[in-house]
């Protein structure tokens, strides 16, 4: 088995008729992902890679048994998207889009706890689960072997692109990947590294975790509470970048929309601090990834 994504998805993408949703599609089917139907409202009828496009999920739910939803819509829309999926029964709700309204994304992941739905982002740049040949979302691209090959090694990361390179450092190290998850860099976001790890803990195909993380918000601390309660048993390999943040003058501007820092809150050593008092092995540079994979992994 896989966490979220594997050969039992049936994935619908909302806004599929785009420019990098249609370029996405293609990649995906490629690689094999079980891409049944798009959503575009307006342009039922046409197709997407031959993939069959629908005017509403509704329409696209009465001719294929769908569970998957992938929300690429524009901002302004994105969380009507996400309501319609949770509204027509999706289970897992992986939402691509960014600077969506905080207010918008607020609302949809209240809804989402209600139906125990699972969301991952907004701002997520994918998830893939190599063994399975599913890929969700931009992550990967064309040459998704590069870097994904199917291992033992879970990772999540809050930066998009520095999934990609999780995933390869796990490569070099002689191992692969189960699944990686790109949780997404803003501050309100479905899927917290605490909640991935709870998914990880019960996944066989699982040895170990990798975890990227940044400067913001208390996710890392979190996740260290979480293996200090028992909850996740597995090693946890981590890095924290942003160290240097809290060498710059208060109020400078960088990086994702999360990454603030007021007062010991969101600082990167403080992050680094508690997952090594919880047990988790913290990389202190990014190449440190290869050799902890090694060790702890055997």
């Amino acid at each position: 088995m896989a966490i979220l994504a594997d050969e039992r998805s049936r994935i619908v993408i909302q806004g599929i008729t785009g420019r990098e949703a249609s370029m996405v599609t293609r990649h995906s089917l490629d690689y094999g992902t079980p891409i049944v139907a798009g959503v575009t409202p307006g342009r039922g009828g046409d197709n997407v890679h031959g993939v069959p496009v629908y005017d509403s999920l509704k329409q696209a739910c009465r001719e294929h048994e769908l569970n998957t939803a992938i929300v690429y819509v524009p901002p302004a829309f994105a969380a009507d998207a996400a309501l319609e999926a949770m509204d027509n029964g999706m289970k897992l709700v992986l939402i691509i889009t960014e600077r969506i309204p905080q207010m918008d994304v607020v609302k949809v992941l209240h809804l989402a706890r209600s139906r125990g739905t699972v969301v991952v982002g907004p701002n997520s740049v994918g998830i893939i689960s190599p063994r399975h040949r599913v890929k969700m979302g931009a992550i990967g691209g064309d040459n998704v072997e590069r870097c994904f090959i199917p291992g033992p090694v879970g990772v999540i990361s809050r930066s998009g692109g520095m999934t990609a390179e999780c995933a390869w450092m796990a490569k070099r190290a002689g191992y692969g990947v189960s699944t990686c998850i790109s949780i997404g860099g803003d501050p309100f976001i479905g899927s917290s590294p605490r909640d991935l790890l709870e998914m990880f803990q019960k996944d066989d195909e699982t040895k170990g975790v990798l975890m990227f993380g940044e400067p913001g918000t208390a996710y890392e601390e979190e996740a260290a509470d979480f293996i200090e309660a028992g909850g996740f048993t597995k090693p946890l390999i981590a890095y924290v970048a942003g160290l240097f943040m809290e060498e710059m003058p208060q109020g400078t501007v960088f990086g994702h929309a999360a990454s603030i820092i007021q007062g010991e809150r969101g600082k990167p050593s403080t992050k680094i601090a508690r997952l090594r008092q919880a047990g988790a092995y913290v990389a202190d540079t990014f190449n440190e990834i290869i050799p902890l994979l090694q060790k702890v992994l055997g």
